[in-house]
């Protein structure tokens, strides 16, 4: 199951001083870059490229351990057959939801002037592969193969691999192996939140670039366009694809939204779906009135493996910073990386930041130059408000609709918020 948030809270300076560190380093950025000294440049690159590096050095395990130590956590298909399988259907399905939003939006919005193509394959082959080659080659044919040659897809299918046939093993190895995982993810995002004691530093080296770039002709209204895309995906989803779920599902949205907005309103100013887990409980149980069996079973679930927020930040996040950096996308690898935000979102770590170092870690492993990740993070904050209290909604949506199928099974004449 997820990691505590708290585990790793302490590892990051506190908040009011991190703040001010970050306002620090954007206006020493921007006047370092305004000034365009070429000692000064020459440290605001040096510093961009280790920050890169280091997170170069834990992409691939952050990625695979991220969904297998999820995976690893969680009960078996058999025995949580009557409510685990439901939630684990309407997160995957309001999950893709969420990313095929972020990506209509975005063929929409067009924040990146890259020019749009259907034949140009998204990661560079030899000259005579054929694109079903390509595909092949994304299987990896041992287990250290993808690590080795940086393939950030075939490790997303290992993980994938390894999660479905942890869920088939008995529950005693599955545990044991969960608290291998377990820790070795706890490692590791120990040393992604050391990072963010250096983040100012990091931030001081992409804002200076950054304006030396606007300096030389670089549209800041892409960057504008992007946090549209971002923000409008977070409120279609919380305002229109889930009242419209609920409605499928006979759960009246406006009931639910009243029931659920102390939890709600908490996951907002806290940026944590894990912080707010306890008062979305007692909503849940005390006013939105959902079997506690359920509500007990499927927020914490839904906590770990239920983020929509974060797959319209990674597939928007993605597309855009690649095709800035001359990336083009055919139409149908957007719909290969609605498939993969999907995963990732699931697999994503419950810590601070987990999405933008998940989403930086994806860029990363495809050797994708990191500069705009630099130039969103000072944005990060309030996009991460936004998207946990989106989080919590889907959450209670989720949870909800569940109930409402088991209590339709079970007592047809029962009304669960309709």
């Amino acid at each position: 199951m997820a990691m505590n948030t708290s585990h790793h809270a302490c590892c990051a300076p506190p908040i009011k001083n991190r703040s001010l560190w970050l306002t620090i380093a954007i206006c020493l950025g921007i006047l370092a870059g305004w000034w365009g000294e070429p000692v000064v440049i020459g440290a605001a690159s040096f510093i961009s490229e280790l920050f890169i590096r280091f997170l170069k050095l834990l992409s691939l395990p952050i990625i695979f351990l991220s969904i297998v130590s999820t995976a690893s956590g969680m009960e078996s298909f058999e025995e949580a057959k009557h409510i685990g399988a439901r939630v684990l259907r309407y997160t995957i399905l309001t999950t893709v939801l969420a990313a095929l939003v972020a990506m209509g939006l975005y063929l929409i919005i067009e924040p990146a002037s890259v020019p749009f193509t259907s034949e140009n394959v998204y990661i560079d082959t030899p000259s005579g592969l054929h694109y079903s080659d390509y595909l092949l080659k994304m299987v990896p044919s041992n287990l250290v193969e993808p690590f080795l040659e940086n393939q950030v897809i075939g490790v997303l299918i290992l993980a994938v691999l390894l999660s479905v046939a942890l869920l088939s093993i008995p529950n005693e190895n599955r545990r044991q192996l969960h608290v291998v995982f377990h820790s070795l993810f706890a490692a590791v995002m120990h040393l992604c939140t050391s990072l963010i004691r250096w983040i100012p530093v990091a931030i001081f080296g992409f804002i200076t670039l950054f304006v030396v770039d606007l300096k030389k002709g670089m549209e800041f209204e892409r960057l504008a366009l992007y946090l549209l895309c971002v923000i409008l995906a977070n409120l279609i989803q919380g305002f229109i694809v889930l009242p419209l779920f609920l409605k499928w599902r006979g759960v009246s949205p406006v009931k639910l939204f009243r029931a659920m907005l102390p939890a709600l309103t908490m996951a907002f100013f806290t940026k944590s779906s894990s912080a707010a887990l306890p008062v979305a409980l007692r909503c849940a149980e005390g006013e939105a009135k959902i079997d506690a069996k359920v509500a007990n079973f499927s927020f914490p679930l839904c906590t770990t493996i239920n983020m929509n927020g974060c797959a319209a930040f990674i597939f928007t996040t993605v597309i855009f910073v690649g095709m800035s950096q001359g990336i083009p996308f055919s139409l149908g690898e957007m719909f290969l990386w609605v498939l993969l935000a999907t995963i990732a979102a699931i697999g994503n770590a419950g810590v601070p930041m987990g999405c933008f170092f998940l989403t930086s870690a994806l860029l990363a492993a495809m050797n994708v130059p990191l500069t705009l990740m630099g130039v969103i993070l000072p944005f990060y904050s309030l996009i991460d408000m936004l998207e946990s209290s989106i989080n919590v909604w889907s959450d209670a949506s989720v949870t909800a609709a569940v109930d409402r199928d088991l209590a339709s099974k079970e007592a047809p004449a029962k009304a669960v918020l309709s």
